[in-house]
């Protein structure tokens, strides 16, 4: 190799010989060092590393944990994916010795609840540091570990913790600034810079129940009935299924008693073609600006069936599982249930423990034609 050449290598892959560009080669070094670690968890069959990575091997069409007790795997063949469903869209199966879907066999995800516990209690959101030590990890890899179980960062949950008692709080009669900081915000500014993400509009509107927010709708026929869509400034914030549009305009007005509805012009139009397009062809997964509204809870299940591929299904057991909460199994259910945004947040692909379709917001027979249909596209 000539100086000044290295192998050119971007998360888990040798692609090409050439010179490495200086403004490039931190991050390279970065991305070759995390591959070492993650070849280095292989190597030693280290179980700490299970729910924060799973390996695909070229040459079997397998992907396993990094604890996998069978015979290692020659280092050019495997290929390294944060999750089950980003190694199953690559086109690997589930090892049956390991099975790497299932709840890591470590103590990962109860360090993990235990720290979610933590931020939900605390008044002042804990530093990542003190979170880390509770868990007995160093910083760096329980940050790994916390997202590869909820599917977020624990910056990202505080901040979500934060958000909701500013929403249970504003539904009181505390004024604005009272709930910013009875929520725990340092800064009545720092949750401004973020009001619109985590409410959908300004504070006031949110306990105004959306006055003088505008809400754009409009409804069009599929195979599956009728499908209505809204969306706030911030995004897509319902999409109901149903076959009477009065109906559905009522329902969207009860969520949003004080908000101006506004029939969709023509651009809107295109975005409800794109949402029927989906419900008639399922394919990936449909990609749209949301204004998701929910808990903490309910957003990491909702992420949770984000992650599941089109044409499989997930028990509500094998959710609460992934998000690191095994007991909340009805939980999980209430999640699906409240979620009013169908298709694109895929709660139709949770089913029970034996594989039958239980309850659908829009109906059962409305569930069993989008997941048969999404069978026949894979």
């Amino acid at each position: 190799m000539r100086t000044g050449q290295v192998p050119y290598v971007w998360g888990m892959e040798h692609i090409k010989m050439g010179p490495m560009p200086p403004a490039a080669s931190k991050t390279r070094s970065r991305a070759l060092s995390a591959y070492d670690r993650r070849w280095a968890a292989v190597l030693a069959r280290d179980k700490s590393f299970d729910g924060t990575f799973v390996l695909g091997v070229v040459s079997t069409g397998i992907y396993c944990r990094p604890s996998c007790p069978a015979r290692k795997p020659l280092r050019k063949n495997v290929r390294f994916y944060a999750t089950c469903a980003e190694a199953e869209a690559a086109g690997f199966r589930p090892c049956k010795r390991c099975t790497p879907k299932a709840a890591p066999q470590d103590a990962n995800a109860a360090k993990v609840v235990d720290a979610c516990r933590q931020i939900e209690a605390a008044e002042t959101s804990p530093t990542l540091e003190e979170l880390a030590q509770g868990a007995g990890m160093s910083p760096y890899h329980f940050h790994r570990v916390f997202k590869a179980v909820t599917g977020v960062t624990p910056k990202a949950y505080a901040v979500a913790q934060r958000n909701k008692r500013v929403r249970e709080v504003l539904k009181g009669d505390k004024s604005v600034t009272e709930a910013i900081y009875a929520s725990g915000f340092n800064s009545s500014g720092r949750f401004y810079a973020a009001a619109a993400q985590s409410l959908g509009m300004k504070p006031s509107q949110f306990r105004a129940g959306g006055a003088n927010t505008d809400i754009r709708y409009a409804a069009a026929a599929c195979s599956l009935g009728l499908v209505m869509v809204a969306a706030s400034p911030k995004g897509v914030c319902s999409i109901m299924l149903g076959d009477d549009e009065d109906a559905l305009i009522r329902e969207l007005r009860d969520r949003f008693p004080k908000a101006r509805l506004r029939v969709g012009d023509r651009q809107f139009a295109a975005l409800v073609a794109k949402v029927v397009d989906y419900i008639e062809a399922p394919h990936g997964r449909l990609d749209l600006p949301l204004d998701v509204r929910g808990t903490a809870f309910q957003h990491r299940v909702w992420m949770a069936l984000r992650a599941i591929p089109v044409g499989k299904t997930a028990s509500y057991a094998e959710i609460a599982q992934r998000i690191g909460q095994p007991d909340a199994v009805r939980a999980v259910a209430g999640a699906c249930a409240a979620n009013k945004i169908a298709v694109v947040i895929p709660c139709h692909r949770a089913v029970r423990s034996d594989g039958t379709l239980s309850g659908y917001r829009w109906g059962t027979a409305r569930k069993r034609a989008l997941l048969e249909r999404e069978k026949r596209k894979r």
